[in-house]
């Protein structure tokens, strides 16, 4: 037996090769069904690739750059955690997810990367730009240029958040490396790449990264969605002191990005007792580019077959042409990919079952707006940040109604809904209409105007033709004198307002 071994291994490793090959003349082909990759964190030895090297549109995992080039000012003096940042009209004017603030609110670079992180705060990413590089095109510049030194000769940045542009390109491979940069980097603030939740005044908002608190030793990175390059997601785990990291771009839902990244990831940890059987892929800097454009996902993943307008804080099931089991590319062969991992209950889990738990029981991190705080002083930031969000009195009919764009419901029905509403209102209680019309606007003024997840921007149209609607009704409910609409329904008493 011994002495066939070494032809085994050979034949093996001819097999492997004829695939690779065979995948690689392929790849361009291939693109639109997804791009993954697993390597090591610390040897960035690749164990898994498929189409790892095609162009591929970020998304919000641009954040993970942001971050690195603002924690690398941190560390080298050139800014504080501590520093306050200003929420300028650019900022404020980014598509949601954000925060919301309005133009002029100071908070630290502190917050600003918690919320960013675990938020995706578009806003926020914005606001480090300026603060950092003094203007979206100057951090873009840091941004490139830290790029090319760490090796990501696949990658092009022209914002800080991710947001549709032409010429905001990445790759699996780059990511793979820009991740293993930023823990090798920067390990003092790791943390900002693993907070499970964070709570804003009355709000608490839990990392769209659905491992974190759900696949044991999940510790990092993030997420990202638009339209054009689907779902994706770079994690990291660790596992009896070995670190891998998973990259998952294309998915066709928030949960079918994390079940592929825990079936990658559990892979990786089984193969130790496999590797001779496997041909070296060499490291992650290694992997060859290849020459494409960038899929473009948006009729897939946007099109009118979708039931509910996608965004980056998808909780649906894997769900493609009806069914429920998704793809072949997105369960991957999960009936085989069971985990055994001490502590999960039951001790054998698939992975959608895993994604579809609760997430372990943990306090989410305080963030608030202004200069950093400590004690009493903290307490009284977070009770102001909650004071100007909606009072729960607010909540009324109409609200409800208002606030449908930002869930990523058609805004059209809700229109026509508003216009009946305000109709009846007006003719029962004449002015309360007028007096009811801030509350509806005013979760667009706060951290409640953000909807949540980068695809949401197509809830902007929605919001507009609801406000849209409002000025016709505005003689009739805004008008500063109330006797008029007594006057058109009692005739008799007009000649005293005359």
């Amino acid at each position: 037996m011994h002495a066939f071994r070494p032809l085994l291994r050979k034949s093996l490793f001819n097999l492997f090769a004829a695939t690779l090959a065979v995948g690689a003349l392929m790849a361009p082909r291939l693109a639109k069904a997804e791009a993954l990759l697993l390597i090591e964190a610390d040897s960035g030895k690749v164990l898994q690739a498929e189409n790892a090297t095609i162009p591929w549109y970020p998304a919000s995992v641009t954040k993970i750059m942001t971050a690195y080039v603002t924690l690398k000012a941190v560390k080298d003096g050139k800014i504080s955690l501590d520093t306050l940042v200003t929420v300028s009209p650019m900022a404020a004017s980014q598509s949601p997810s954000k925060m919301g603030f309005r133009p002029g609110t100071q908070l630290t670079i502190d917050n600003a990367l918690k919320m960013m992180m675990v938020k995706s705060a578009n806003d926020m990413a914005v606001v480090l730009a300026e603060g950092v590089g003094g203007s979206i095109d100057g951090f873009s510049a840091m941004m490139n240029d830290t790029a090319k030194r760490l090796g990501m000769t696949q990658t092009s940045y022209v914002n800080p958040n991710g947001l549709p542009a032409d010429g905001q390109i990445t790759s699996a491979r780059d990511l793979g490396i820009l991740a293993r940069s930023f823990l090798r980097d920067l390990p003092e603030y790791e943390y900002f790449v693993h907070i499970p939740a964070i709570r804003f005044g009355k709000r608490v908002t839990g990392n769209f990264n659905k491992l974190i608190g759900r696949y044991p030793g999940a510790d990092g990175f993030k997420t990202g969605f638009i339209c054009a390059s689907g779902y994706n997601l770079v994690a990291s785990a660790t596992r009896n002191g070995r670190r891998l990291i998973a990259v998952v771009l294309g998915a066709n839902s928030g949960t079918a990005r994390a079940v592929k990244a825990a079936q990658l990831l559990e892979r990786g940890f089984g193969q130790d007792n496999l590797s001779w059987l496997r041909p070296s892929l060499g490291t992650v800097e290694n992997l060859v580019p290849v020459d494409a454009s960038p899929p473009n996902l948006r009729e897939e993943m946007c099109g009118g077959h979708r039931k509910r307008p996608a965004s980056d804080d998808d909780d649906a099931l894997i769900a493609t042409n009806g069914g429920t089991s998704g793809s072949g590319s997105a369960t991957g062969g999960e009936a085989q990919v069971t985990f055994f991992t001490a502590g999960l209950q039951p001790p054998l889990m698939k992975a959608s079952e895993l994604m579809a738990s609760a997430p372990a029981a943990a306090e989410p991190v305080l963030v608030y707006t202004g200069p950093t705080r400590t004690g009493a002083a903290l307490v009284a930031a977070v009770a102001a940040d909650a004071d100007q969000q909606n009072p729960p009195k607010a909540r009324g009919k109409k609200t409800r109604i208002a606030k449908k764009p930002d869930t990523g419901s058609d805004a059209k029905p809700d229109a026509k809904t508003d216009a009946k509403t305000d109709a009846k209102t007006d003719a029962k209680t004449g002015t309360k209409t007028a007096a009811a019309k801030p509350a509806a606007a005013k979760p667009d003024a706060s951290a409640k105007g953000d909807a949540k997840g980068e695809a949401k921007t197509a809830a902007k149209p929605a919001a507009s033709k609801h406000a849209a609607a409002k000025p016709a009704e505005k003689p009739a409910s805004g008008d500063a004198k109330p006797a008029k609409p007594k006057a058109a329904t009692k005739p008799k008493p007009a000649p005293n307002n005359s």
